[in-house]
């Protein structure tokens, strides 16, 4: 199986503005361009340069090239078409989910994958579901808070719920830099519940029952949309594909 092997960023640009989220600064070196427009982390970019399959303006692209505005930038692939690959990944607690310091380990360090990213993050004191995917197109279809796209988290706290704690949490909280979306809340036990967003602030539940007069003791997120934990170990990974993977692509769309 075929496909046409020009995929054309500027292009892209023009035909869907909405996913530059701010004017980038230029002049900008090529791999944080390809990042900028979702086409793969920064990365995953340099690995495109040194197999020269990344042009600026007709000329193969070297590593600290710098793109500037206007500039026509093609990442061109060639060969048999390869189906993009998905992962369900159980982030354990203590992993980073990228950039790690001196002594600790990030995503694909711990699960020893190659070739794919995270898309979005879990803090390193939260575990549970990320995917890994080489597919950079889907990036902001799935964080973007205006596709409202549903994540599921199970939490621990310190002290019990207090009896208000889902309705005030449900409507929305006002935490001062924003006011939170709705959601729904399950209540599971005297010090536990489960959250359903459909967005994803920094630290944002933790600091949503702060709000409430509770600290966080554990977070785990356990669904994205249609894709669930379920009984995946910690560290461990499996293959989005099937059925599964099909209604994941019609979900963003």
């Amino acid at each position: 199986m075929t496909k046409r092997n020009t995929y054309d960023i500027v292009r892209q640009m023009k035909a869907n503005p909405k996913k530059i989220v701010e004017k980038p600064l230029y002049p900008m070196r090529i791999n944080k361009y390809l990042a900028h427009n979702n086409v793969s982390t920064r990365r995953s970019a340099d690995e495109l340069i040194e197999k020269k399959k990344v042009f600026i303006n007709g000329k193969v692209a070297k590593l600290g090239d710098k793109v500037n505005e206007g500039d026509d930038v093609e990442v061109k692939q060639s060969g048999i078409f390869r189906e993009h690959i998905y992962y369900a990944y159980n982030k354990p607690i203590g992993v980073t989910t990228h950039s790690p310091l001196v002594g600790e380990k990030d995503i694909l360090q711990s699960a020893n994958l190659h070739g794919v990213f995270p898309i979005g993050r879990l803090d390193k004191n939260s575990s549970g579901l990320i995917i890994l995917t080489d597919d950079g197109r889907i990036t902001e279809k799935l964080l973007s808070p205006e596709y409202a796209h549903e994540k599921e988290y199970v939490v621990g706290v310190k002290n019990n719920l207090r009896p208000s704690f889902k309705e005030y949490m449900e409507k929305g909280i006002d935490l001062g830099d924003y006011k939170t979306k709705p959601c729904r809340i399950k209540i599971i036990g005297e010090k536990s519940f489960s959250i359903t967003l459909t967005e994803g602030k920094r630290h944002q539940i933790r600091r949503m029952c702060e709000y409430m007069h509770n600290d966080v003791t554990h977070l785990k997120r356990v669904r994205i949309m249609n894709i669930k934990l379920g009984a995946l170990a910690p560290n461990g990974h499996r293959k989005i594909e099937g059925k599964e993977l099909e209604m994941f692509k019609n979900l963003l769309q």
